[in-house]
Formats: structure tokens, sequence, C-alpha cells
């Protein structure tokens, strides 16, 4: 298992992807090695976590009402399809010259790492047996992430210039939030597997 972030290493992370000033055009060298690098690691990270469980330990619930790490994953690969098609509906829209984000890549990194504040996602993303089971939802998951890989490695578009939809995020930001809000729910997966009733086998 990865080991839990420690205080240094968050602070360094948020440091790596904090963006003082918008800059037209396409990314830059560093903008691309900081979102290529946070996709990779919450990609590594999920592996890592669902690698090797039995079925009690990925069905394990801490409640009722919450989710099982088998759950978490069928999340992430019904809800990462529905951003990344936000993304671009986003891309196909013309570049807005005068568009100042109200969102920092700080607020996006701290999204994936403070769960202190927390919300009910949409109807439309709640995990209902929409993939057969954790495998399947895994490998679904992998293959959207591929694709977005290889535009995060390529694309020549103007991330920075672009809003996304009607939010106060340039497209950058909204990229960058689609692999934070995974490590949000990897975190979600740690604190199931934490919990003192979690199956040892």
């Amino acid at each position: 298992m990865v080991a839990a972030m420690t205080k240094p290493a968050l602070v360094a992370a948020i440091c790596l992807v904090v963006h003082s000033s918008a800059v037209a055009g396409p990314m830059t060298a560093g903008e691309r090695q900081r979102l290529v690098a946070h996709l990779e690691m919450t990609e590594s990270w999920l592996e890592d976590e669902v690698k090797n469980l039995s079925d009690a330990q990925r069905k394990f619930k801490m409640t009722p009402e919450s989710w099982s790490v088998e759950e978490v994953v069928m999340h992430l690969a019904i809800a990462e399809p529905q951003y990344w098609d936000q993304f671009n509906q986003s891309l196909a829209k013309p570049v807005q010259p005068d568009f100042k984000p109200q969102a920092t890549d700080a607020g996006m990194l701290w999204y994936g790492i403070d769960r202190t504040q927390r919300t009910t996602t949409g109807e439309a993303r709640v995990p209902r047996d929409q993939f057969k089971d954790l495998a399947s939802a895994h490998a679904s998951f992998k293959k959207l992430r591929a694709d977005m890989m290889k535009v995060a490695k390529e694309t020549q578009a103007d991330l920075r210039g672009r809003q996304f939809l009607t939010a106060s995020q340039d497209l950058y930001q909204w990229f960058l939030m689609i692999s934070t809000h995974s490590q949000r729910h990897i975190m979600q997966i740690r604190e199931v597997k934490a919990h003192t009733d979690f199956p040892r086998k």
C-alpha cells in the first residue's frame, strides 16, 4: 500500500501545481508535467489500493449508508466519463482572452487532499451496479485514463483561455480536478480499509 502523504509531502505537492499567472496558448512545459504527474499518481495509487482484495474486503461497508471500496471504484468509473465529456464540451468553445478564473490550482489540489468538507454526489454518479464488479469498473476507469493521458501529453489547445462550462475554473484546472477527485476518493478507500472492522482477508 502506498503510504499516506505526510504534511511536508502535501505542502510540496501544492507547491508543485500552484499556477501564479494564466498565460494564453498551449500549456507550459511545467503545467503539462504537473498535470501528467498528478494523473499518473492517482492512477497508480488506485491500482495499489484495490489490488489483491478479497470479496469480503471489496464489499465491506463502515455503515449501511457508506460506500464499499467496490462502490467507490464504480463511482470513479461513472463520474470520470461525465467529467471528461464536460471537459470536451468546454474545449469545443472559443477561447475567451479576458476570462480570469476565480479558482486556483492550489484550491483544485486541496479538494483532493482535504476531506473535512464532504458533499453528496449527484444522482447520476451514484454507484448502482452499473458494473458487475470492481474489476470491470477499474478496467473502465483505466481505459478512459489512457485517453486522458494522451490529451494531457499532446494537446496544444489553450486550456487556460477557456472557461469550464459556466464555472469559475479554467479548463486546465478542471482537468486537474478530474485527477484530484480521484485522489479524494482514494483517501476514502483508505478510510474504509483502516476501519477496525475491515476484514483481515
